[in-house]
């Protein structure tokens, strides 16, 4: 592992330790990670935090994203007889939140693309 790996590393940890900090202060119910995420969008947007800080590293952690959940679903499979009554309802429930998120999620990509050609425009007729 390079000092550059070690340095994004240490960004992440410090840009979630930040959103953790959050979630404590805020008497919100939302949580540290989420707190971490905005809080990391906003660094990258206004380019106090450059992409190159933190690309390989993040990108080798969605990499490996599928790993995580390995032992969650043990978890679940282990535990089958304390839920199997109420399976049906989570499958629905999951399904039609997944495809609301899925559904909002492109509708405000494509709303951020369509602003963003829009000023595009603009410029260029100017």
């Amino acid at each position: 592992m390079s000092l550059k790996h070690l340095s994004q590393i240490a960004w992440i940890a410090a840009v979630s330790f930040g959103g953790e900090l959050l979630n404590y202060l805020l008497p919100l119910p939302i949580p540290g990670s989420i707190y971490g995420l905005v809080l990391m969008l906003i660094l990258l947007m206004t380019g106090i935090v450059k992409l190159d800080r933190v690309k390989s590293v993040g990108d080798w952690l969605v990499s490996i994203m599928p790993v995580m959940f390995v032992g969650p679903v043990v978890g679940l499979i282990s535990s089958y007889d304390s839920y199997k009554d109420i399976i049906i309802p989570v499958f629905v429930i999951t399904v039609l939140t997944t495809v609301i998120t899925m559904a909002a999620t492109g509708l405000t990509a494509q709303g951020i693309i369509r602003l963003q050609e829009g000023k595009e425009d603009e410029t260029n007729a100017e």
